[in-house]
């Protein structure tokens, strides 16, 4: 099975390769991963003392980003490496003041997963959600240097428990420990050996918690808004968006953010064309000209999070293709939410559908009626609201808990 595994990282390596030929994001990839060895070795000296966190991409980056901070004041002086897979999350936080350094992981292949922890030898190194690198956590093994992993969940559709991830499950025996989002997690790695596990819960809501009592204010949105409700659909996409437009044909009276969750020129060029003359573009958004638009759509980078503020309600994308997006910031907020059927794998989205704090849709018609009642029926609204907010303070935590283990067992 490891020649299996490592024949499967050099053919996923030469089909980044071909696609970086004619794909940016692939293209992204390869460039960045030229010269990450020389970077590394001309940065990190063998006397450093170095905390190593991986994140696949910009969503766990946040998600780990509470542990990132609260070991940036318990351990001073140690320098924190922080590594990604993507260049979604790379491009956008490499300039990340909270850390030493930012480079992209190199493939997992065991040569460079061998230069790579001889060159950072980390103390301690923390994985976050779901980045299952083996021939990184037998090095790291091989080291001495403790593996944590956090805000991870299991599935029993997932490879480590069905009867050809027997090496798998081998391999995340290497781990020194897990704090995971759920009980089901814990009888998963429990039916397959695995032990050293606390139930931790989601770092993410740490984050989107400190973020709510931390928000900007957009004077431009206050005034787009006004007397109005406001309706914010966030992370969308075009079958999303598909949807939303007889809701806005419907409620003239309320007002719409649609923040897409790609921003490129041509999905941007879409939607525009779908809303006409209802809708602005944020950056074009001006004092004078966003009193007189129902529609406002985001084209900047960074702001969904604060914007959230000023919703009534929320509808967030992706249901309808591969899985909705993050419900926490809204949720946060107090926001009661909407969204597509593809929602199963998200334990808050779950919850929350048994409490009443959120909603889920198969179609227009669905989304047209949900969204009358809760802007109609103030009652409904603040419950549905306080189920959501009542969550949010059950769900904090996981970050006091993870940094407890860690300061009572220390490596570093």
């Amino acid at each position: 099975m490891s020649f299996i595994y490592n024949l499967f990282i050099q053919t996923y390596g030469l089909l980044i390769s071909l696609a970086s030929l004619f794909d940016m994001k692939a293209k992204k990839w390869v460039d960045g991963r030229k010269t990450v060895f020389d970077e590394i070795e001309g940065a990190i000296s063998p006397e450093d003392k170095i905390i190593w966190m991986h994140t696949a991409s910009l969503g766990e980056f946040e998600q780990g980003r509470p542990v990132l901070e609260a070991l940036r004041k318990k351990y001073p002086d140690h320098k924190i490496v922080l590594t990604f897979f993507s260049p979604s999350g790379y491009e956008i936080r490499k300039d990340y003041d909270q850390v030493d350094y930012v480079f992209y992981l190199p493939l997992d292949t065991r040569t460079n997963a061998k230069r790579f922890v001889k060159a950072i030898h980390p103390e301690l190194c923390i994985f976050v959600k779901y980045e299952f690198w083996f021939n990184y956590l037998n090095e790291l093994n091989v080291h001495g240097c403790p593996i944590y992993f956090i805000s991870t969940i299991f599935r029993e559709d997932q490879y480590f428990f069905k009867w050809y991830g027997r090496w798998s499950c081998e391999q995340l025996k290497l781990i020194s420990h897990f704090f995971v989002q759920n009980e089901a997690s814990i009888d998963l790695l429990n039916s397959i050996g695995i032990y050293n596990i606390c139930l931790s819960g989601d770092t993410r809501f740490d984050r989107v918690y400190d973020l709510a009592q931390q928000c900007q204010s957009f004077p431009l949105v206050e005034t787009f808004k006004g007397e109005n409700q406001l309706f914010i659909a966030g992370s969308t996409w075009s079958p999303d968006e598909d949807l939303l437009l007889p809701l806005i044909e419907n409620n003239p009276a309320v007002k719409f953010i649609i923040a897409p969750h790609e921003t490129k020129t041509e999905r941007l060029r879409q939607i525009m064309k779908k809303l006409g003359s209802k809708a602005l573009l944020f950056s074009e958004a001006k004092e004078e000209n966003t009193k007189d638009v129902q529609v406002l759509v985001i084209d900047s980078v960074g702001i969904l999070a604060h914007l959230y503020q000023y919703a009534d309600i929320c509808y967030i994308g992706g249901g309808f293709g591969v899985a909705i997006h993050n419900i926490q910031e809204p949720v946060t907020f107090g926001k009661p939410v909407m969204f597509g059927p593809k929602f199963e794998k998200f334990k808050e989205a779950r919850d929350l559908l048994k409490r009443g704090g959120v909603f889920t849709i198969k179609n227009a018609t669905e989304l047209n009626e949900i969204t009358k009642v809760l802007l109609s029926d103030k009652k409904i609204l603040k419950a549905a609201s306080d189920k959501c907010i009542a969550y949010v303070d059950e769900m904090r935590g996981a970050t006091d808990s993870i940094m407890r283990f860690i300061n009572s067992h220390p490596k570093i």
